[in-house]
This record gives structure tokens, C-alpha cells and sequence, in this order.
């Protein structure tokens, strides 16, 4: 079952993929923009790496969120 966040409705909630996936030994964790950021040696490092970087994109300027989000449409 898909959890609902919140502000979502109904039809409105976005398809849910999982984050965190394992490539040749390696972590890595996607961003909602396609992104795929890595490679961490464990999954706990893969974690903090991607609280990390909501944490920065938090505090980014909508510039750079611009910029993550027209890379990922171009690398994908």
C-alpha cells in the first residue's frame, strides 16, 4: 500500500520507487530529480549521504534546484 504524504490527494500522490539501490558492490540513492548519487562502500553511508543532501537542497537556492533538476532530465 502507498503511504500518502502530506499535501497529497488521491490521484495527486506521485509513483513511489525505492531510493537506495546496490550497483557492483556499491551503494548509491537516487534523487527525485533522476539523479543517482554515489558510489557509498555500505548502505548506512548511502543513508547519510542522501540525508545530507536534503538537508542541503533544503537550504539551496531555487537556481540550484533548477540546475539538479534540467541535469537529471538530460542524463536521463
Amino acid at each position: 500500500m502507498m503511504q500518502i504524504r502530506q499535501g497529497e490527494q488521491g490521484h495527486q500522490v506521485p509513483e513511489r520507487t525505492e531510493r537506495f539501490f546496490q550497483k557492483e558492490n556499491y551503494w548509491y540513492y537516487t534523487t527525485r530529480e533522476g539523479v543517482s548519487i554515489g558510489p557509498f562502500d555500505h548502505l548506512s553511508d548511502a543513508r547519510v549521504g542522501c540525508s545530507d543532501f536534503v538537508d542541503f537542497i533544503t537550504g539551496a537556492g531555487t537556481s540550484f534546484v533548477s540546475t539538479l533538476e534540467e541535469y537529471g532530465r538530460n542524463v536521463a
